[in-house]
């Protein structure tokens, strides 16, 4: 089929989605002074303020404030017990997204001169999209319709009325028995946060443990603090079929060579997410799919069809709202000005964090990757427990784990697990981005006491590693001759 270019456009830039990568691809474009039309289906802000990272991240501070009024003991404070209202924590919960939504408004992006668009959206041609009735022709298109909860494909599961990190956010009543599948990101935080909530929790990871993309001493510490908060986990476990019953339902699980069953009154899946391409179009227009249902695209972020680009979940390879915002300044950037200069997508240091207690926070390379690579590492490590402000906490817990070249202070990753773990590798990530070694760390001054001096105590590890002992020794002896 040969596709004919408009004589005349409409836009210079068609946005499909309004989640992060879309807002931000936006606001660039609409900075830039070029005409932009927006296009959401659902809601502003997409799974992130809506499904994700800010409903989730309400939940999680609701069940760490439950959970540190039943520790009150360990301070020297008596306090009464707590009972969760689950529909009184959703309803802050659904307070906090409110509060936050006018970042992402219709509001405030036709302020920003965006035009936006509601309904679905699908390509007629690389240079025109339908929005209903409405056909919108443009120089170019970003596709960023973000991704959905994947379902595995289990017997009885499409029956069981599961739940999903979509619609949890609709429950009223806290189930006393809720069996989560999924030990990754999702499954692990929302598995702590419902057992401190009060709920029963039954976490089946079908991987060898928890947070398999992490070294193992991480995923062994976190089901090490599920178990002493009461989670059951059970890691190398094949959900065989799920029945319903007259309370919930009931899951058949292979587990340690033998099958049980696992009674729940509530079933989570957190079993990974897809893109979501469905009704896009992509296919009559020949955008090619990744086997993993991603669009292709270059290292661009170009798709086959050069006009049009893909940014955020719906390309990957991170499901990440800070790697979709990253995405779209180079989606935005080569799409209105690529045909002058285009920019290679940079994923060189970028960090992560799962939001459970102690949180985990990692930026390059772990040890299981560099041994993948066949690179050569030096790995230096501190324990949280041995940090002053963390033990005045109460959340001695953890470790920083820094990968080196041998003989090198230059940083390839680092691993962080304890006390606010995403917010004080911040500094780490900073140094690795502008090539800082831990020689500058060291020789940073940190607040005492706190938890950011992990880094540094960790940068001091790596130093007394590499003191240089024939100086050393020359030293020793000048101080005996000094004495004479």
């Amino acid at each position: 089929m040969r596709l004919r270019k408009p004589r005349r456009y409409d836009a210079n830039l068609v946005v499909i989605g309004a989640g992060s990568a879309g807002l931000v691809t936006a606001y660039i474009a609409a900075a830039a002074k070029a005409r932009v039309v927006l296009v959401e289906q659902h809601r502003m802000g997409g799974d992130c303020l809506n499904t994700g990272c800010v409903p989730s991240k309400a939940l999680i501070r609701a069940a760490r404030v439950a959970h540190d009024i039943r520790r009150a003991g360990d301070f020297g404070l008596r306090a009464g017990g707590v009972e969760a209202d689950l529909a009184a924590v959703m309803r802050r919960v659904q307070g906090v997204i409110a509060q936050v939504e006018p970042h992402d408004s219709v509001e405030r992006y036709t302020g920003l001169g965006v035009e936006c668009v509601r309904g679905q959206a699908r390509l007629l041609s690389p240079w025109e999209v339908a929005v209903g009735d409405r056909r919108i022709t443009t120089r170019a298109i970003v596709i960023a319709s973000g991704g959905e909860p994947a379902l595995p494909d289990i017997p009885g599961l499409a029956t069981a009325e599961a739940l999903t990190s979509d619609s949890v956010w609709s429950l009223a009543t806290l189930p006393p028995r809720l069996a989560i599948l999924g030990g990754g990101p999702i499954g692990c935080e929302m598995a702590q946060a419902f057992a401190r909530l009060g709920s029963r929790v039954t976490l089946l990871q079908s991987r060898a443990r928890l947070l398999p993309r992490e070294d193992a001493d991480v995923g062994a510490l976190l089901a090490q603090r599920f178990a002493a908060e009461g989670i059951e986990v059970l890691t190398g476990a094949q959900a065989r079929r799920i029945e319903p019953d007259g309370r919930g339902g009931s899951l058949r699980v292979a587990h340690a060579g033998a099958e049980r069953d696992i009674g729940y009154d509530r079933l989570l899946v957190a079993a990974g997410r897809r893109a979501r391409v469905a009704g896009l179009g992509l296919e009559e227009l020949g955008i090619a799919l990744r086997a993993d249902g991603t669009i292709a695209t270059d290292e661009y972020l170009r798709t086959s069809q050069p006009n049009i680009y893909a940014c955020g979940d719906v390309t990957g390879p991170y499901q990440l709202t800070h790697a979709a915002a990253h995405q779209a300044w180079y989606a935005a950037t080569n799409a209105l000005f690529g045909s002058f200069r285009r920019f290679r997508v940079d994923y060189r240091v970028l960090p992560w964090a799962v939001y459970t207690e102690p949180e985990v926070a990692r930026v390059g390379l772990n040890e299981a990757e560099a041994a993948a690579q066949g690179i050569r590492v030096e790995v230096t490590r501190f324990g949280i427990d041995e940090l002053d402000r963390a033990i005045a906490d109460g959340a001695a817990e953890g470790f920083v784990k820094v990968l080196t070249p041998p003989g090198s202070d230059r940083i390839l990753g680092v691993t962080s697990v304890g006390p606010q773990a995403a917010e004080t590798m911040a500094e780490l990530v900073l140094a690795m981005r502008h090539g800082l070694g831990l020689r500058k760390v060291l020789g940073t001054v940190h607040s005492y006491p706190t938890l950011a001096e992990a880094n540094k105590y960790a940068a001091g590890a790596w130093q007394r590693a590499h003191l240089p002992a024939a100086l050393l020794r020359l030293a020793g002896q000048w101080h005996r001759w000094r004495r004479g």
